[in-house]
């Protein structure tokens, strides 16, 4: 049995009728399944007015660039784990600052 792709949406894919997501298996990009409780979360981050401060005022960034490989390895690891690549990212470095 062929795996089933799901459709490209933007913001240009016109609407269609609604969705009960009680009684369709509606899934996001990723295969997670859509409910109440997604769309609440959804909805309770794009209110939000961005990332908080780290610090006091605002956070210094740092940015590097990373082999596609290391890239995709850390995309698994930050989502097994519930986590964003950054603060993946921040962890590692403050262990080895730590061993350091």
């Amino acid at each position: 049995m062929a795996k089933r792709v799901p459709p490209r949406i933007t913001l240009e894919t016109p609407i269609g009728a609604d969705v009960d997501i009680k009684k369709q298996v509606v899934r996001d990009r990723k295969g997670r399944r859509i409910t109440d409780t997604y769309v609440d979360r959804l909805v309770e981050a794009a209110r939000k007015p961005g990332r908080p401060s780290l610090a006091r005022g605002r956070s210094p960034a740092v940015a590097f660039r990373l082999p596609q490989e290391l890239r995709y390895k850390a995309e698994l690891v930050a989502e097994r784990e519930g986590k964003t690549i950054s603060q993946l990212a921040r962890e590692a470095l403050e262990s080895r600052l730590e061993a350091s």
